[in-house]
């Protein structure tokens, strides 16, 4: 399997602290099933800015670190951004790191509570600019779960978006879980990956995260959304289906 996001790097943000903690998740990454995994180290999330400058030459250094240690797992740069004023003139200025840092998808992050205004014009222009926006975790803001016709615009209009594999897990609740699974079943979502920060409270749960897809929407969605990360890592065109709004009858009683 490919995992897309990851807090890998060492003493970067709230992820992995020290080398040996980011070996720790390597070995853990290996043993759910991962041979490829992107490090997404948060960036202007008014807490951590982790510059490109310093990423590429971390996941270099972690990549060695662990071909030393003969742990079979190739770690791909990469950022997740939350949306901040200057966003898309640093992307179009190559500050900012794509996944994989060679394609032109780049995750997009909301805060927990509610999307921005400007949130819909930036999605926007950044595919104005030539590059695919891919927002993460929605099944965990709080205004797409209460009007998820939001998210549903932001998709329909070409962004992409990606859930976590203990949302889907049910290692968030329950209300959580039904959203994931609700976001998979109108096709509003087009990836799934760990989101993992460490080997305890926020691990991979991705063998785990799959089998739950298959069991409730059918091997074939799973192969659909584990296809994607791999035509992701490649900079290819991903799978997507039309985009439906989350029935709201199912959806009540979610809160």
């Amino acid at each position: 399997m490919i995992d897309i996001h990851s807090h890998i790097l060492p003493g970067m943000d709230d992820g992995a602290a020290t080398i040996e903690d980011s070996e720790a998740m390597a070995r853990a990454a290996v043993a759910d099933g991962i041979h490829t995994i992107i490090a997404t180290p948060h960036h202007q999330n008014g807490k951590y800015n982790n510059e490109k400058a310093e990423i590429l030459p971390s996941v270099d250094q972690l990549n060695s670190h662990l071909q030393e240690k003969g742990i079979p797992l190739l770690v791909l740069p990469g950022q997740e951004n939350r949306l901040y004023g200057e966003l898309v003139t640093h992307l179009k200025a190559g500050q900012l790191v794509t996944l994989a840092n060679e394609t032109d998808y780049l995750f997009v992050e909301f805060p927990s509570g509610h999307v921005p205004r400007y949130a819909k014009q930036m999605l926007f222009d950044i595919q104005v600019a030539g590059f695919k926006p891919v927002i993460v975790h929605p099944e965990r803001n709080r205004e797409i779960m209460e009007h998820p016709s939001v998210l549903y615009n932001f998709v329909d209009k070409g962004a992409l978006s990606q859930v976590t594999a203990a949302s889907i897990a049910g290692k968030f609740g329950k209300n959580v879980q039904k959203f994931a699974h609700q976001l998979i079943e109108a096709d509003l979502t087009h990836f799934v990956a760990s989101d993992a920060h460490n080997t305890t409270s926020r691990g991979f749960c991705m063998q785990e995260a799959f089998e739950e897809v298959s069991k409730r929407h059918g091997s074939q969605t799973s192969f659909f959304l584990m296809e994607n990360a791999q035509l992701l890592v490649e900079g290819l065109n991903v799978n997507r289906n039309e985009p439906e709004q989350v029935k709201r009858k199912k959806f009540l009683g979610l809160f």
